[in-house]
C-alpha cells in the first residue's frame, strides 16, 4: 500500500529575530517548509555551502533558515547546542532533528516537515526527504531535535489545515513497475537487493531487474525507498538511462537548469527528444514531484523513440 505523505502548503516569507528561540509572529511553519523543499535534489558536497555546486546537511539547514531571517552555527554538533531540546513525540515543524551517522556524536542534521518526514542534505541523493523512523537507517542513528523557532498556535493549527496529500504523485515503486513494463522487462526475480523492498512487494521483480539495467541504485544506505515520490529532475536520469537516450537535435534551455546543474545532461537529452517540453515560463520544474499522468507521458513518448 502506498503511504501517504502530507506537506503543508505555502505560505507567505518574513523575518524574525536571530538571538535564542526566535519568536515567529508574522510567518507560519510553511514558510520554513516551502523554503526548505525548494532546494530538493540539490548536490551534496562535504564541507561544501552552495546549492549549485554542493552543500552538507549543516550548511543547508543554516541557509534554510538563513532565508527566513534566523541564525545557525554553522556545524551540525554547534547547532545541536542551539534552541530549545525537544522530544521524539511532542516535534513541530521547522524543528531541526539529528543524527549519529558517524558513530561519534552529532553527525549531521536535517529539519522535521511533519507526518514523520524530514529533509536534509544527505550523501548520496542531495536534499531529499526521508523517515525520522526509516527502521533501516535514520531510525537507528536518530539522536534529539532542538527548536530554535517558535511559532503561534493559530499557526500551528493552521499548517494541520493547509496540506497537500502527496498520494497524487507517482511513487517510486509504481515507477519501477511502469518502466518494466515498457521495457519488456523480466520480473520473475524478486529478491531484491535492496533492504527495504520485500520479495513480496509488486514492485519487487521490476525493482530488481531495473537495479542491473543501473536505472535504478539505492541511497546511501542501500534503500530503494520505494513509496518516495519523485522529482522531474531525478525522473529524466531514469528515463535516459533506462530507454538509453541520447541527445538529438536542439536543447531547450530551461532557467531552473543551468549548464552546471546536476540534472543538466538528462533534462537536455529529454528536451532534445521532445519527452518533455517543460512546464511553462521558460521552466523544467526541476523539483517538481511527478504524477502518474505525466510518468504515463514520458514513458509513451520515450518508447516511440526506440
Amino acid at each position: 500500500m502506498k503511504k501517504k505523505w502530507l506537506l503543508p502548503v505555502f505560505a507567505s516569507f518574513m523575518i524574525f529575530s536571530s538571538l535564542g528561540i526566535n519568536e515567529t509572529e508574522a510567518a507560519s511553519p510553511s514558510d520554513l517548509t516551502k523554503t526548505a523543499l525548494s532546494y530538493i535534489g540539490a548536490p551534496y558536497k562535504y564541507g561544501g555551502t552552495s546549492i549549485t555546486y554542493g552543500i552538507d546537511c549543516s550548511a543547508y539547514t543554516q541557509l534554510v533558515f538563513s532565508k527566513l531571517g534566523v541564525n545557525l552555527a554553522r556545524s551540525s554538533s554547534a547547532q545541536y547546542a542551539q534552541g530549545t531540546a525537544v522530544s521524539k513525540s511532542n516535534l513541530q515543524i521547522g524543528d531541526l532533528v539529528f543524527f549519529n551517522t558517524s558513530g561519534r556524536g552529532i553527525s549531521h542534521v536535517g529539519i522535521y516537515i511533519g507526518s514523520g518526514k524530514f529533509v536534509s542534505a544527505t550523501t548520496s541523493r542531495g536534499v531529499a526527504v526521508d523517515s525520522i523512523n526509516d527502521p533501516y537507517y535514520w531510525g537507528n542513528k536518530y539522536v534529539g531535535a532542538k527548536r530554535v523557532t517558535n511559532f503561534t498556535n493559530e499557526q500551528v493549527e493552521q499548517v494541520k489545515a493547509e496540506t497537500v496529500n502527496l498520494e497524487q504523485f507517482a511513487s517510486r515503486g509504481e515507477i519501477a513497475v511502469e518502466l518494466a513494463k515498457a521495457l519488456g522487462l523480466d520480473t520473475t526475480n524478486t529478491n531484491s537487493p535492496f533492504p527495504d523492498v520485500s520479495s513480496s512487494a509488486d514492485y519487487a521483480g521490476a525493482a530488481t531487474a531495473l537495479n542491473k539495467m543501473g536505472v535504478f541504485e539505492g541511497n546511501e544506505n542501500g534503500e530503494f525507498n520505494p513509496n518516495a515520490p519523485i522529482t522531474r529532475g531525478e525522473i529524466a536520469k531514469v528515463l535516459v538511462v533506462a530507454f538509453g537516450l541520447k541527445q538529438t537535435g536542439d536543447v531547450e534551455q530551461f532557467n531552473d537548469v543551468p549548464s552546471n546543474h546536476w540534472a543538466y545532461e538528462h533534462v537536455s537529452i529529454l528536451s532534445s527528444n521532445k519527452v518533455t517540453l517543460g512546464v511553462g515560463y521558460g521552466l523544467f520544474g526541476v523539483n517538481d514531484y511527478v504524477s502518474m499522468d505525466q510518468m504515463d507521458l514520458f514513458t509513451e513518448r520515450a518508447k516511440n523513440l526506440k
